[in-house]
């Protein structure tokens, strides 16, 4: 929690000290009052589906038809060797029974986060809706066939840019993927090949949970857990 001080002592041009409000404060007494009353709808038990991927897909659905900004996107959780968490967000480019499906570039630090700990969260945050969807669950690579098909699918200046970019890595200026990028064009012209670096991962979920603004902040929460039978265990969660 940041704390916002209330007052600074600063010194004048004749070394005197003074005392002046810092513009952080009176931010932080704004921040501090921001509130909403979450009104638009509710989740009850007869109002979800059994099957959390048929209710996800409901629920993307109804945020693509009320034209919500970037409705695919969601935040996506890893945790590294060191125990350290670290968030960005990403695009959700498929989803089946066998998974949640998003592409990035398999040596930044997510990816290599990945590599050491298959285990991540996301979350889907429908600002407009007044709901969340949050999903964990182990990681896989998608196979070569899928990552290339969806490579090919995608604008030329895309594939460029994932030879250009060293995600993750430190460079010393923008002029520098810039000139990558030239070099690669000039390269590969029209047909650039998927960077071997370059693919698919697919989140196999064990836990849904969807979560829905409500008033006086009794939100509805239902949580899904997968058992060993393959069924899902739908509950109630207090918010």
């Amino acid at each position: 929690m940041v704390d916002f001080y209330t007052e600074a002592t600063m010194t004048d041009p004749q070394n005197k000290p003074t005392s002046q409000q810092p513009p952080s404060a009176e931010l932080g007494a704004d921040v501090a009052n921001l509130r909403k009353s979450y009104e638009r709808a509710a989740l009850g038990e007869s109002d979800s589906l059994a099957d959390p991927l048929a209710q996800f897909g409901h629920w993307l659905q109804e945020a693509i038809s009320a034209q919500v900004p970037e409705p695919n996107a969601m935040t996506l959780a890893t945790v590294g060797h060191d125990l350290r968490p670290s968030t960005r967000v990403v695009l959700v480019k498929g989803f089946d029974a066998r998974g949640i499906v998003w592409y990035t570039n398999y040596e930044s630090r997510k990816g290599q986060q990945l590599s050491g700990n298959p285990w991540a969260a996301l979350q889907f945050h429908w600002v407009e809706l007044e709901r969340v969807v949050r999903i964990e669950g182990r990681v896989e690579k998608v196979s070569a066939e899928e990552s290339d098909a969806y490579f090919n699918s995608r604008p030329l200046d895309s594939r460029i840019g994932a030879w250009a970019s060293p995600q993750s890595r430190v460079i010393a200026h923008r002029g520098e993927l810039v000139a990558q990028a030239a070099r690669y064009g000039a390269q590969f012209l029209l047909q650039p090949p998927r960077p071997p670096h370059w693919g698919g991962y697919r989140l196999q979920a064990d836990r849904w949970e969807f979560w829905q603004g409500r008033p006086s902040r009794l939100h509805d929460r239902l949580s899904y857990r997968l058992q060993a039978d393959g069924a899902w265990l739908r509950e109630r969660l207090a918010p």
